[in-house]
């Protein structure tokens, strides 16, 4: 399925949504099954100062909780930019919460007062398998998701 149908999809069925939880759960499930690579997908949510905790997700288990410090997660936190990782093993930091992952997208997720509430964190099994396409895209859907 390639992004245009995806947003489509989404934004069908978060119409009307205002619940930030059932919003995450609906985005990680319909973006996880729409592309073969992405392994992981799923939300980080912030939960105190430098804080994040696991939210809605598919794939195997994640790691329950990630200070803003460690990661590619907390890099995305922290800066408030998209991280797109080639290879996590070269990452500074990074958290081994699946032994299968390759590389990571990780982007920060803002409410509409611009506010951090989450990231959107997607893993493949596969090295090298994002691009500065696929981060754009999903801010996109992100954005119209979190920040209307």
């Amino acid at each position: 399925m390639g992004y245009e149908e995806l947003t489509q999809r989404i934004a069908a069925l978060s119409a009307g949504e205002t619940d930030v939880i059932a919003l995450m759960a609906t985005l990680a499930c319909e973006v996880h099954h729409a592309d073969a690579r992405f392994d992981w997908t799923g939300f980080y949510r912030v939960v105190a100062p430098e804080l994040l905790k696991i939210g809605p997700y598919q794939g195997g288990h994640g790691c329950l909780e990630i200070p803003f410090g460690r990661g590619v997660c907390g890099a995305a936190a922290r800066t408030l930019k998209a991280q797109i990782v080639a290879d996590v093993d070269t990452f500074p930091g990074h958290i081994a919460c699946a032994s299968t992952t390759r590389s990571e997208l990780v982007l920060p997720v803002l409410n509409r007062s611009g506010a951090l509430i989450a990231v959107f964190d997607i893993d493949s099994n596969l090295p090298n398998a994002f691009t500065e396409a696929d981060a754009a895209a999903l801010k996109l859907i992100l954005n119209a998701t979190f920040a209307r």
